[in-house]
Order: structure tokens, then sequence, then C-alpha cells
């Protein structure tokens, strides 16, 4: 079973959709909170984070960061373990 995966989000945003196709590539569901949608998220997500853009992410209670970060985790191997609940 994967972790739950969150992500804090923007519908026109394009490291938003690469992240999504990324996860989506390995088969995760993801909880996707449309700040651009929901404004009072937003003000969550940078009290949580500490971080302005979008992506933010979460596989579980990590906090992955942006897509440049969750590339880099993946590339490194580290991701699959994380969404397993190895990490």
């Amino acid at each position: 079973m994967s972790r739950r995966v969150t992500m804090y989000a923007t519908g026109y945003c394009p490291y938003c959709s690469m992240a999504e196709r990324l996860l989506r590539d390995k088969g995760v569901e993801i909880d996707t909170i449309r700040v651009d949608l929901e404004p009072e998220r937003r003000a969550e997500m940078m009290q949580r984070t500490q971080r302005r853009t979008v992506p933010q992410i979460y596989v579980g209670d990590v906090h992955v960061g942006g897509f440049d970060e969750l590339s880099a985790l993946d590339r490194a191997g580290g991701l699959d373990p994380l969404l397993a609940g190895a990490g």
C-alpha cells in the first residue's frame, strides 16, 4: 500500500502538471488542493511549508518540496521507498 500524497497546486502551473504526471506514472493517487480556487488553503500551505510556490508535495507527513525536489528524489532512487512507506 502506498502512502497518501497531497499536493498543493494551481490549475495553470506546468510544474504541478509534471509532478502529477510523475506520480500518476507510479500509480499514485494524489489529493490535490487547488490554492487558486481556495485562497485560504494557500495560507495553510505557506504556514505548513514556509514556501509560497506551487507545487508543494507531501508523501504522508514528509514534505518533499516542489517538482524539482520530487524529480531529484526519484532520480536518486528515494521516491519509490518513500511512496511504499519505507522512507
